[in-house]
């Protein structure tokens, strides 16, 4: 496999030596191309495709890399190029669904700088930060953050404190965010375009934080997830329109689909109760129990309203590779 071809990012965002306090380049040189491919049966190649491609970093001295979970869901081989152009192949250790963190396992030497992490708690809205890809210094930028806030996903998903970033890293999934001191308080996870009255729209990047991989590593190291009752999962994916929550579609064989919901439908309740949000949605079904719990929803459907009870699973049980060992 041949090294990344991406195009440098631009020459005015790249980070200079001279303007930050620690060694760029140890930053930067912790981090590695990914490349991963998932068979063709696999749960979730309909929706993340077979091959997927973005950057990890590296985290310990056994050649631990850290990245984006979706770039490694049920992957059965995976390639890691370092800034140098040399390959090592890896190994799909874990996926925490809650973070949408993963980890792979290099599985030859990578004899390359280690990430120390910080906190991204501790970042403030206008700080300065650094996003790298792999690649070097000219596949990073400066950028700041922008807000810390809530950010709810479609695919059953909820951070309370996410980090948006701009400008916005062009090849941001899995990308490494580091604070002005070298530390790494983030991955890249999304961009999100922003739009604010009487102003041209923007792009921002949404960042994973990093406090939330510190709690579950060793669980994820050593069992390939995080260890105590799963949540629920329903196999929608849901979006918001107004002031309803409408079913853009369902997983192929997931548990809505067996149930009978379909796209188009409108969510109007979950065990009685009116969800405000797509947050409250989610905080709503998680809050009935751990997977498995059966979930009763009210759909609308034509003008027609009716309850459907759908038996939650473990999203992980839905993938034909498992992760863990």
């Amino acid at each position: 496999m041949a090294k990344r071809n991406q195009p440098s990012t631009p020459t005015e965002l790249q980070p200079r030596q001279a303007d930050f306090g620690f060694d760029l380049d140890a930053a930067v040189g912790a981090m590695v191309d990914l490349k991963s491919v998932a068979p063709a049966d696999a749960f979730t190649a309909e929706t993340l495709g077979r091959e997927r491609r973005g950057h990890g970093v590296v985290v310990n001295a056994d050649g631990l890399v850290l990245t984006i979970g979706y770039l490694i869901i049920e992957a059965e081989t995976v390639w890691l190029t370092t800034n140098e152009g040399r390959i090592v192949q890896g190994h799909a250790l874990a996926f925490d669904p809650v973070s949408g963190f993963g980890l792979v396992q290099a599985l030859a030497p990578l004899d390359l700088p280690v990430a120390r992490f910080g906190m991204a708690a501790a970042v403030q809205p206008g700080d300065r930060l650094v996003i790298a890809g792999a690649g070097g210094r000219d596949h990073a930028i400066v950028a700041r953050l922008a807000a810390r806030q809530e950010f709810a996903g479609y695919w059953e998903y909820l951070l309370e404190a996410a980090l948006f970033t701009a400008p916005s890293h062009p090849d941001w999934g899995g990308a490494g965010v580091f604070d002005e001191t070298g530390r790494l308080i983030g991955v890249g996870s999304l961009q999100i375009e922003q739009a604010e009255p009487g102003r041209a729209k923007s792009l921002l990047n949404m960042v994973v934080p990093i406090d939330l991989l510190t709690p579950v590593m060793s669980d994820l190291v050593k069992y390939g997830r995080a260890q105590g009752p799963a949540r629920p999962w329903l196999g929608v994916y849901v979006i918001e329109m107004g002031e309803r929550l409408v079913i853009a579609g369902v997983a192929n064989g997931g548990p809505a689909e067996q149930a009978g919901i379909e796209g188009g439908d409108i969510l109007m309740a979950v065990a009685g109760e009116r969800p405000r949000s797509l947050a409250d949605l989610w905080r709503k079904v998680w809050s009935l129990g751990p997977a498995g719990v059966e979930i009763p929803l009210l759909i609308e459907r034509d003008a027609r309203i009716f309850e459907a009870k759908v038996k939650s699973v473990d999203r992980l049980q839905m993938f034909k590779a498992r992760v863990l060992h």
